[in-house]
């Protein structure tokens, strides 16, 4: 089994989370699968100093910067069909609301790019599953946007510490057609209709060995979606 890792850079200011997406990759190979990293040849939105946090006056590529995260193994999301993967996972980090999407900016009146709304609808459409971690489930419900597909989403849980406004993320989400639901970090949320799983990992305050929990038992449940 392939399953595709979607990476929007090497960062989790401004591409891809790497702990989540390292995670990812352990899991994977836990359940035997075949990783199969993947991500974009253009321009990430902008590069964030991870020191102080402030933007730094260069450009990287977000294949570039993913490679280092897939050490090198890496293929271009143009090189990808929905059936050359069985599943996709897109871990955090913010490149999912700046490069896939540019939710970081603009909300839910954002848009997303065509390559990532391609991919995610066609393996919709093909009954492939989708594990959207963290910040993800933005680029999950930009792509079905205005579409005949409602997904079941969480973003984290208005009830439980987190760096993040949930409750705004929750209504932006449901204001473009999305139905959320509360979720702590060691929580799952399965739409089983539309085969997408979502859980928070870092939307909500936790420790490293609390979101190595939760994308294990994340990409476990996705193995049985797969299956089923």
């Amino acid at each position: 089994m392939k399953i595709g890792v979607l990476l929007s850079g090497c960062g989790v200011y401004d591409g891809a989370e790497i702990q989540e997406a390292v995670f990812t990759l352990l899991a994977i190979d836990e359940i035997g699968a075949e990783a199969v990293c993947i991500s974009i040849d253009d321009l990430q939105h902008h590069v964030v100093d991870h020191v102080s946090g402030k933007e730094m006056e260069e450009k990287r590529n977000m294949l570039v910067e993913s490679a280092r995260i897939a050490r090198g193994a890496i293929k271009n999301i143009n090189e990808i069909t929905p059936s050359s993967i069985d599943a996709l996972i897109i871990p955090g980090g913010f490149g999912s609301a700046k490069n896939f999407t540019n939710w970081a900016f603009a909300g839910s009146d954002g848009n997303i790019r065509e390559d990532v709304k391609l991919l995610l609808v066609n393996l919709v459409n093909i009954g492939q599953p989708i594990l959207a971690l963290c910040v993800s489930p933005v680029v999950i419900a930009k792509a079905f946007e205005n579409s005949n597909i409602t997904p079941v989403l969480t973003i984290g849980s208005r009830h439980a510490a987190s760096p993040y406004a949930i409750d705004s993320f929750q209504q932006g989400l449901e204001a473009i057609g999305v139905k959320t639901e509360d979720k702590l970090i060691d929580e799952l949320l399965i739409d089983y209709d539309n085969r997408i799983i979502t859980t928070p990992c870092y939307m909500m305050d936790a420790k490293i060995s609390e979101i190595r929990s939760s994308i294990k038992a994340a990409v476990e449940a996705l193995n049985k979606l797969c299956n089923a």
